[in-house]
């Protein structure tokens, strides 16, 4: 690995944010999980949470590839879920709190928000947002406040106007700086783990991770994988375009 590269991949998990997470409930259009996992790594988040409780949608949002998403796919852990309840028990282990993107009267603007506390970002389904069910597991919700005609923005955009301004507000207090959200151990841990993948090549073999109730604890961004995870418990959704995404 040239100097350059290695400065590069080093500054990335500096300034990680492993306390800081998105869930996304029934995603349809796969292009709108490439687009988060693109905004997801712009500000420095590690590892995303999938939810699908609509059978009819069959996973296809995880069709995840390179164009769409940047190639950031390989820099994150994503977990998937059937169960809601056991995505919310799993992601309030990790990261605390979840907050829901909602129109409820009782909904806070999300500049009104400490985003530098620990924090999961839920986002629902394109057509119908967050369900009722997964709203009343939540801590709280918000909204982004518009002034034109339209009630909500695009998943993936309210998604990544939810991400900058959490990174607005982590930087203020130096956590993209001097302030490292990792300690110098666990940065070392996720630099060997990354250089062993693009050494490796495992990168082409990685695919979103299927999580239920006895599944073993999810590991810590930082921590190896075992490449001889069996097929079954990753997910291969079949593409439902022509276009390579």
């Amino acid at each position: 690995m040239n100097p350059s590269r290695e400065q590069k991949i080093r500054s990335a998990i500096r300034q990680s944010q492993p306390d800081l997470t998105v869930v996304l409930e029934n995603i349809f259009d796969p292009l709108n999980i490439s687009a988060v996992l693109r905004s997801c790594d712009a500000v420095g988040v590690r590892e995303v949470f999938v939810v699908y409780t609509k059978k009819y949608l069959d996973k296809r949002g995880l069709v995840l590839g390179k164009r769409t998403s940047g190639g950031t796919f390989k820099w994150m852990d994503v977990y998937v879920f059937e169960d809601l309840a056991e995505c919310f028990r799993r992601v309030r282990e990790r990261y605390g709190r979840i907050l829901a993107t909602s129109l409820v009267e009782r909904s806070q603007s999300l500049y009104d928000i400490d985003l530098v506390q620990p924090t999961a970002l839920l986002f629902g389904n394109e057509d119908e947002g967050v369900s009722a069910e997964a709203l009343a597991l939540c801590d709280g919700n918000f909204t982004i406040p518009q002034v034109g005609f339209a009630e909500s923005l695009n998943i993936s955009v309210a998604c990544a106007v939810t991400l900058f301004e959490a990174r607005r507000q982590r930087a203020a207090q130096g956590f993209y700086d001097e302030k490292s959200k990792f300690t110098e151990a666990e940065q070392q841990q996720l630099f060997d783990r990354w250089q062993a993948m693009l050494k490796e090549k495992t990168w082409q073999r990685q695919q979103a991770i299927s999580v239920d109730k006895d599944s073993e604890a999810l590991l810590p961004v930082y921590v190896q994988r075992d490449p001889a995870v069996p097929d079954q418990a990753r997910m291969r959704p079949s593409p439902v375009t022509k276009f390579e995404l």
